[in-house]
């Protein structure tokens, strides 16, 4: 399982064009890693989950068209090639190897951003849920905090999944207990108070002063 998961890989060489790139990617709420690399980004594709590569052709060692054609291989991460080379065998290579965008340079950065948030509505916008820098990943059954993958119990992710897509609302401790473990469940109503505990020790900054899951007395818990 891979420790962490990011919105967008930048494969850039020219670091000031990564980094430009980066500041606006960030300024739109995505995560961001850069690396000016193939051979580096094929290894962050074997230890992450990479949502989606932004990959330029012309890199030292390993070129970019070499890196498509190897992370196609074992991934369906889209890929948006940008590059210079802008010939029609080119876009043709770029395009059968794989990629499934090709925009020339020097681009026009609102059409990139255009591209990128059409990418992430088509392919995860019901996939992955997003509060603040919780992600939950509903298709693989995991949770990250901060980009950093939560070592979760199966009934701890199914609990945080359902109180996050509850946000605000207050559940009683009943009807948690009834969708999480079962009308006919032979554990003990304690069980959920004992995973609220565990959930807090992973997700919140003080435990014993939760300012995400909350306790409405008397009647369950709520997340904000």
């Amino acid at each position: 399982m891979a420790g962490y998961i990011t919105d967008i890989l930048i494969v850039e060489d020219n670091k000031e064009l990564a980094g430009l790139l980066e500041d606006f990617l960030k300024a739109e709420g995505y995560s961001v890693m850069v690396t000016d690399s193939g051979r580096d980004a094929l290894e962050l594709f074997d230890g992450n989950i990479i949502r989606l590569l932004i990959l330029d052709i012309m890199l030292p060692g390993i070129d970019g068209f070499s890196v498509c054609q190897k992370i196609r291989e074992k991934y369906n991460t889209p890929i948006i090639i940008v590059s210079a080379r802008v010939n029609k065998e080119d876009k043709l290579n770029g395009l059968i190897l794989g990629a499934d965008d090709y925009i020339e340079k020097p681009y026009d950065i609102d059409i990139l951003l255009a591209k990128i948030r059409g990418i992430f509505k088509r392919r995860y916008e019901d996939d992955i849920l997003i509060e603040q820098n919780l992600k939950i990943d509903k298709k693989r059954r995991c949770a990250y905090l901060s980009d950093s993958q939560l070592a979760l119990t199966g009934k701890e992710y199914e609990l945080l999944l359902l109180l996050v897509e509850n946000k605000g609302k207050t559940l009683s401790k009943e009807w948690i207990f009834d969708k999480i473990w079962g009308i006919d469940s032979f554990s003990e109503p304690q069980t959920l108070t004992v995973h609220i505990k565990w959930l807090r020790q992973k997700i919140e900054d003080d435990p014993k002063n939760p300012r995400h899951i909350i306790t409405v007395w008397g009647i369950g818990y709520r997340y904000e």
